[in-house]
């Protein structure tokens, strides 16, 4: 019986964009630590060989850093890019969204569109970005990647406490139902003329009359194509309570990913963000600094868990 999982890199911080080197030193090491949230003493060492490891599923805004490496990725793996209207008020330091269009459909052509999946994500509205706004910025996106991308997934703001703490910065507005609604018809219209599947992942609001389906973003079936094997041995739910997703296990961390994007609920604290990046280390095992002598790593190899002490 197998004993592996679906490695996400990452929700938590970018990992394609910021630490690619990290990672591909990783694969070649054949293990990753991670070190639990809340209690950072406590690390899980995961091997990365066929039995551990089903996939990867990559999530970034920037996945130009891992682009000229992706032959070094030993496990089938799939794509979420996250392409947002946004400028520097609401996304301070991502890349061109100009260049990860065109990124987007080179990896579309090498990879094959089942492997990228589009994420406009989250729709929020201010007096700038408005519901007119979004239907044009999504027509453009809709025209850009004609052809080059089956599946756009959308969802909207939520009130995390830095999206609140950055609210009034943002003149981010209520995000009211008749709100999603008005969004959804209009970006369902685009979606209908593009030919492109739009879905929801994590709402309780029924967009079907637009077009747009309430889907799932770690869709079991969908990986199991990507991987082509059973995945019945991951059992569990999603981190959030109206998701239906499969689990998966991430291996980033908190407050490391300079992007500076107001939404984020990942990170929130500017001043930590660059002090906790200085601490990275691509020779490292862990994402920010190093193993000592109080980390109690717990090892996971196929279905025997054992924990070692650092001498």
């Amino acid at each position: 019986m197998r004993d592996s999982m679906i490695l996400f890199v990452s929700g938590r911080c970018d990992i394609p964009a910021f630490y690619s080197r990290w990672f591909f030193n990783r694969l070649q090491e054949g293990f990753v630590d991670v070190r639990n949230p809340f209690n950072p003493h406590q690390i899980s060492r995961i091997y990365l060989n066929e039995q551990n490891i089903d996939g990867i599923l990559f999530c970034t805004k920037n996945p130009i850093p891992m682009m000229n490496r992706l032959e070094e990725v030993p496990f089938p793996y799939q794509f979420q890019i996250t392409l947002t209207p946004y400028h520097e008020d609401i996304e301070e330091h991502v890349a061109s969204k100009k260049e990860i269009v065109n990124a987007v459909r080179e990896m579309s052509l090498r990879l094959g569109k089942d492997r990228i999946i589009v994420r406009y994500d989250p729709i929020l509205l201010t007096p700038k970005y408005t519901v007119e706004y979004h239907r044009r910025a999504f027509e453009k996106l809709c025209s850009q990647l004609e052809s080059y991308v089956d599946t756009i997934i959308i969802s909207f703001v939520d009130m995390y406490k830095n999206t609140a703490g950055n609210q009034k910065r943002m003149q981010l507005q209520e995000m009211r139902r008749q709100d999603m609604l008005d969004v959804g018809k209009a970006l369902g219209s685009v979606a209908e003329r593009y030919a492109v599947h739009v879905q929801t992942c994590a709402e309780d609001i029924d967009l079907s009359p637009y077009h747009i389906h309430k889907g799932l973003c770690m869709d079991r079936k969908k990986l199991e194509r990507l991987v082509q094997h059973s995945l019945d041995h991951i059992q569990g739910k999603g981190v959030r309570s109206v998701c239906g997703c499969m689990p998966t296990v991430d291996i980033g961390d908190y407050n490391c990913c300079p992007h500076g994007c107001r939404y984020c609920y990942a990170n929130y604290n500017e001043k930590q963000i660059a002090e906790r990046m200085k601490l990275h280390d691509p020779q490292s095992s862990v994402l920010l600094g190093h193993l000592d002598e109080e980390d109690k790593i717990t090892i996971r190899e196929d279905k025997h868990i054992r924990q070692i002490s650092l001498l």
